[in-house]
């Protein structure tokens, strides 16, 4: 029989369980904390809680650190929510995990406004909210904060400088950071804890590696972190050399290297491109037993054969990754994209799809990279545009930004305006693709309007994007557009760097305006090699090579010329006929020991020069000694036989192209054709034509119709080359015409002429030299009555044929004539030697041809 107890006894013993069962189950969430099963803890919290039994405040922060490392927010904020207003928030402990909590899950807010009501707030608490700011990027934040904690007289910890060491690095804070080395160095804690000495190391890192060098050859207390994040600086700043030096001396030292610093190694041993220390790394990692496992360490392997050039090696170390991952599929996509293999990477690209690995968005990035340099890119880039939205892909930055690349480069503006308008997010580099894109399209308006939107937006308008709106800028017209977009630059503070300056002297140059654009040159502080090319390029294209030559005279006392300068001044050499200056640019490179034969652009360009200045003799020298040669190379030849009227050195160095394996395109033949036309191989040239279309399957364009027109036309099948220029696939433009009608000069066919010439005005009814062309066909016909008929339409339409120009350079100084010039200060002497070589010449038994005198004294009569 139970005697039963008194009420107060009763009490007293219900407390006494309660108190024994909270002991009890608390002992069970710190057991399961031990053994860090994060939903054991939570689990037997959730019976507490059905139970009714309250945790204790040494229980708690545990659940909230479990409810951290599970991002279980809701659970955690539930719990909060039934504690809030108890005296278990009134403890420090709990009210800082609670704050760690909301830090930790991305609530700043609700942690600052917990920190604030805290009313007993220690070290710890100051460090949790000081690191919550940092690891959620509000670096300035974290820095007052910690200013605050100093003036409430609380002495920061180990901890607290590695949190602020980190903000100070982000905001580039020199001063502050030192402060707190300094601070560590006085307070011992920079010998006490490897920590501060790694933190140490990656905020100096921001400004200069030696300084990070320092810092960790005086750390008495060094671990594997600190040693890794010294390797990292320098793999980081680009020294690889050094990163293995110190991997080396690690190894020296003892020290257990991790999976962290194998990876910096390999990232270091790729950029120094050694295949022998590439199978060194390699055999440490398998040694190590780094290798098969871990994918992130296969990943670097792969992509550091790729980068070495081994790319038989990447693709068996890929064939035998036991496991694989989007990432490794994406790193051997790469590196075939990389070689130039585009074809193997789109069949690696379908057979990851059907090994059923999911892609992600690098996968589409690396693919878009590639669609370019196939001939169907258009197609395969929409198609990985459809097949992203599909697969619910954000359009982010990087994605987003990839897509408006490839389609500039393949010049569909629509698509680069559609997708610019879908990103969810842009950045600068958004807005200088559209621009440019635009801009490049003569679109205006439409790049004005966005630089508008840009302006307006939080993305401000830098440098790069004054030079991609500068593009509009291309004639005189545009002058003022482009003083106005200078002084919108100078307006908004934009940085006037390097780039700029040269885009806004560009831009002068071709709207006209001379005198500012070489006051802009002249004031660069910085000007590089890349600003003389430009204005020399500029002057070139304003056909002011002599100004190009002597800039370049100037250029090379100050800054090394490339290949791309040698071009534009050898192109102005071509122009100018200025066999001298080309062969000093051709001494001057082989003086630096530059070797032609591996730039195909500058062995081109010689070769084109000589063809051009007369000397074939030089030019087929450097063919000759070339190593290696390109189509353009042969073109070069080619072109350079036919201007000098030898037609059948043209077709054999034709053939020995064809020999040499090498694909002609369409310049090869419209040079080949132009060979047989100046040297009347017409049967040779129709014949090219043909085989042009059935045998190499390259479309003719306009100009080659032209040659055929005046192939036919000097053999006077004059017939044969009107029907052939109604069977064009496309309108004949005024050159084709022109071809037929220069045809009828040399037959003196005046009725083809007369028709030829409506279609011709109506193209170009303001060239007067057409008009002259029919005037002189029938003076050669002798109808006198047509051509004055001829020449009153010229006067009636004002218009004039512009003088030929003839010029000799000497010395560097060009001299040129027009007929009956007598501007120059050495007429009187020239035009005696003149009169002295025609007497010569009618002493030889030469006879002038009279029958164009009287056509030349009537243009003389018309133009005075």
């Amino acid at each position: 029989m139970q005697i039963p107890l008194p009420a107060n006894l009763q009490k007293q013993s219900f407390f006494r369980n309660q108190t024994h069962l909270k002991k009890d189950w608390n002992s069970i969430i710190k057991h399961h904390t031990k053994l860090k099963d994060d939903h054991a803890i939570l689990y037997t919290y959730a019976q507490m809680e059905s139970l009714s039994i309250p945790p204790d405040n040494t229980t708690l922060p545990l659940v909230f650190k479990a409810c951290t490392r599970l991002n279980a927010v809701e659970k955690g904020k539930r719990i909060h929510s039934t504690i809030k207003g108890t005296p278990s928030m009134e403890d420090v402990r709990v009210g800082t995990a609670v704050m760690d909590f909301y830090c930790k899950c991305g609530f700043l807010k609700e942690a600052r406004h917990l920190f604030d009501e805290m009313c007993d707030r220690d070290l710890v608490s100051w460090n949790a909210m000081i690191s919550g700011y940092v690891s959620c990027g509000f670096y300035k934040e974290a820095i007052v904060l910690f200013l605050d904690m100093q003036r409430k007289g609380l002495k920061p910890n180990s901890r607290t400088v590695v949190q602020l060491l980190l903000a100070c690095r982000e905001v580039s804070e020199l001063r502050l950071g030192q402060e707190i080395h300094g601070y560590c160095t006085r307070n011992r804690l920079f010998d006490s804890d490897p920590h501060v000495g790694t933190a140490l190391i990656g905020f100096y890192l921001q400004f200069d590696v030696r300084k990070s060098c320092l810092v960790f050859d005086s750390m008495l207390a060094r671990n594997i972190v600190s040693w890794n994040a010294m390797i990292n600086g320098y793999v980081e700043v680009g020294d690889s050399s050094e990163a293995l030096n110190l991997f080396l001396e690690m190894l020296r030292d003892g020290v257990k290297f991790d999976s962290v610093s194998i990876l910096a190694v390999v990232q270091a041993c790729a950029e120094i491109g050694s295949f022998e220390l590439a199978m060194q790394i390699h055999q440490i990692a398998i040694k190590c037993d780094f290798y098969g496992n871990d994918l992130f360490i296969m990943n670097a392997l792969i992509n550091m054969y790729s980068e070495i050039g081994s790319l038989e090696l990447a693709s068996k170390l890929f064939d035998i990754v036991p496991a694989y991952d989007v990432a490794l599929w994406n790193s051997m996509i790469a590196a075939y994209n990389d070689s130039g293999y585009y074809e193997e990477a789109t069949s690696l690209f379908c057979e990851m799809r059907a090994e059923g690995i999911q892609e992600d968005e690098r996968t589409i990035v690396i693919m878009l990279s590639l669609c370019a340099a196939l001939a169907d890119g258009l197609k395969k880039v929409k198609s990985l545009h459809a097949h992203a939205r599909k697969s619910g892909m954000k359009l982010d930055v990087s994605l987003g930004n990839s897509l408006l690349g490839v389609y500039a480069e393949l010049n569909c503006v629509e698509s680069v305006q559609k997708v610019f308008a879908e990103m969810s997010n842009v950045d600068e580099i958004s807005y200088y693709t559209s621009i440019s894109t635009l801009a490049s399209n003569d679109m205006i308006t439409e790049a004005w309007e966005l630089l508008g939107m840009m302006r307006d937006s939080e993305t401000k308008p830098n440098s790069y994007t004054m030079i991609s709106i500068l593009a509009t800028c291309k004639d005189e017209t545009c002058l003022n557009i482009g003083r106005s977009i200078h002084g919108f630059a100078i307006k908004h503070g934009i940085q006037m760097n390097t780039s700029l300056n040269t885009a806004l002297t560009e831009m002068y140059m071709n709207c006209g305006d001379e005198v500012a654009a070489r006051n802009l040159f002249e004031a660069c502080p910085n000007r590089d090699l890349i600003s003389w090319n430009a204005l020399i390029a500029s002057y070139i294209k304003n056909n002011q090579a002599h100004e190009a030559l002597l800039l370049f005279n100037r250029m090379i006392s100050e800054v090394e010329p490339n290949a791309v300068t040698i071009i534009n001044v050898l192109s102005s050499c071509t122009h100018l006929a200025n066999l001298p200056q080309g062969q000093c640019l051709h001494a001057y490179i082989t003086r630096r020991q530059s070797s032609l034969g591996f730039d195909f652009s500058l062995a081109n360009a010689f070769i084109a020069m000589y063809a051009r200045c007369g000397n074939m003799k030089s030019a087929e020298t450097i063919f000759r000694t070339s190593p290696s040669r390109n189509v353009i190379t042969w073109n070069a030849m080619i072109t350079g036989y036919g201007m000098h009227g030898r037609g059948t050195d043209a077709i054999l160095a034709f053939s020995k192209m064809l020999e040499d394996g090498l694909q002609p395109n369409g310049v090869t033949f419209l040079s080949v054709l132009s060979a047989c036309r100046h040297s009347g191989l017409i049967d040779i040239g129709l014949q090219l034509f043909h085989s042009m279309v059935q045998d190499f399957n390259v479309t003719p364009e306009l100009a080659h119709y032209g040659c055929v027109v005046d192939l036919l036309g000097r053999e006077g099948r004059l017939d044969e080359a009107n029907k052939f220029i109604k069977s064009m696939p496309f309108e004949p433009d005024a050159t084709v015409w022109r071809a037929l009608l220069s045809s009828c000069r040399v037959q003196s066919n005046t009725e083809v002429a007369k028709a030829v010439f409506e279609n011709l005005v109506e193209l170009e009814p303001l060239n007067a030299g057409n008009y002259i062309l029919l005037s002189n066909i029938y003076a050669a016909a002798g109808l006198w009555s047509e051509v004055r008929k001829v020449r009153t339409w010229l006067k009636e339409k004002s218009l004039r044929k512009p003088p030929g120009i003839s010029w000799i350079v000497i010395r560097d100084q060009v001299h040129s004539f027009t007929a009956g010039d007598t501007s120059h200060p050495q007429s009187e002497k020239i035009y005696a030697n003149l009169t002295s070589l025609s007497t010569l010449l009618k002493d030889a038994g030469y006879v002038p041809d009279l029958s164009w005198f009287l056509l030349h004294a009537e243009e003389s009569e018309t133009e005075s």
